[in-house]
């Protein structure tokens, strides 16, 4: 099978869609000794320093591409929803980001905890939670979400456990975001910089 040459600079990722199409039955929410609270209007810099503490080991970058006012108008616009994870001291230690704004679609837009988190069973409460708002909302007939190969090894696997069927694959390149000085160049180090 013939290669596709990515760029120097460049990072490659298997993006894979997934899709739920019918509320699941309800079930026992995990326990957690963390709490969910809604952010409404958090400013752009309260947003980015989450955003980065969930996402760098991972090379999320969109958000930090946007200005002020872009940011502001995806993160406060009445049909995006905003949730923090707080741990017992009230610290921000993830993120729910459910997007409205496609009429009966509810977007899984970014979902994740810090790196401290992984594995402890916290994913599958911010789950419980995450399906429970996005169905609670009127006329919602669909919730989805993408991952990618740059996510965490086990994110695809959880999405299905989780009720959500893969219905698309595909191919994303973007700029290194450690090479454009977007996150710091020691970040994500399981995935080597070419440049």
């Amino acid at each position: 099978m013939p290669f596709s040459q990515i760029a120097s600079g460049d990072i490659g990722a298997i993006v894979t869609s997934l899709e739920m199409a019918k509320r699941p039955a309800l079930r026992a929410l995990p326990s957690s000794d963390l709490r969910f609270e809604r952010w409404k209007l958090p400013s752009p810099d309260k947003y980015r320093i989450l955003y980065r503490r969930i996402g760098e080991p991972w090379l999320w970058f969109s958000r930090l591409e946007l200005g002020d006012d872009d940011l502001s108008a995806i993160i406060h616009d009445p049909l995006v929803r905003i949730w923090a994870v707080l741990d017992r001291r009230g610290i921000e230690v993830g993120i729910l980001e459910l997007d409205f704004r496609e009429e009966g679609q509810c977007e899984i837009a970014f979902f994740g905890l810090v790196p401290e988190l992984s594995g402890k069973g916290h994913g599958k409460w911010l789950m419980g939670l995450a399906l429970q708002a996005g169905w609670a909302e009127p006329g919602v007939t669909r919730m989805w979400v993408h991952t990618c190969t740059l996510d965490g090894p086990g994110a695809l696997n959880f999405y299905v456990e989780s009720g959500f069927t893969p219905f698309q694959r595909q191919v994303e390149t973007f700029r290194d975001p450690r090479l454009t000085g977007l996150i710091p160049k020691h970040a994500a180090p399981q995935i080597p910089i070419i440049e």
